[in-house]
């Protein structure tokens, strides 16, 4: 059984969920396409403060109208009963009541939950022992393998184009996640094996 490490936002819902939501509130037409940053304020017509504030005052509504991303929930609903599913997310820890009925409707089980508020996921994952991780930030995936030296998969979206080191994988949706895990614990079962004798 490994521990995996999860993260929700672009990673388990959409990586197009906020557009709509922007799109709407500021009358633009922002494509997902043309997102190439992390960043989004520099794409939206009004100052960075005004945004941060429309943001903080929309977290719960966009989360709970956020879609799952494509074949998240069937992948993560096959590796439940092998693992232990960790959800770390950068939202913030009073999200979390918005974040667990979302799980719940969308029949997703988690094994644990942590919103910690920052981006900085590495002391987390290295507190909760995670195997693997699974991210869309391409920073945030590139110091998580580096720090606690583990697979990252990260999902391919316009805003991660960077290069990456070779422990983090890059996959086009859950589909070639999945595939590539399954792959890798394969390859784990003889090291663990070794290890008991």
């Amino acid at each position: 059984m490994k521990r995996f490490g999860i993260d929700i936002d672009g990673t388990v819902t959409s990586p197009t969920s906020l557009l709509p939501f922007i799109n709407k509130a500021f009358n633009l037409n922002i494509l997902y396409e043309d997102v190439n940053q992390y960043e989004l304020t520099p794409f939206v017509n009004v100052p960075e403060k005004e945004f941060a504030k429309w943001f903080t005052e929309n977290e719960p509504i966009i989360y709970e109208g956020s879609p799952p991303a494509v074949g998240a929930i069937d992948v993560l609903n096959k590796w439940k009963h092998k693992h232990e599913l960790f959800f770390i997310s950068a939202r913030g820890p009073h999200l979390l009541d918005v974040t667990e009925e979302w799980f719940f409707q969308h029949g997703l089980t988690f094994h644990h939950i942590e919103l910690i508020g920052s981006h900085d996921k590495v002391e987390t994952a290295k507190k909760q022992k995670v195997d693997i991780f699974f991210e869309d930030k391409h920073d945030n995936a590139v110091m998580i393998h580096e720090e606690c030296q583990i697979p990252v998969i990260l999902f391919d979206t316009p805003y991660n184009q960077d290069p990456l080191p070779e422990g983090v994988i890059r996959v086009k949706n859950w589909r070639e996640a999945h595939e590539w895990v399954e792959t890798w614990l394969k390859k784990q079962e003889p090291l663990r094996k070794k290890q008991l004798v």
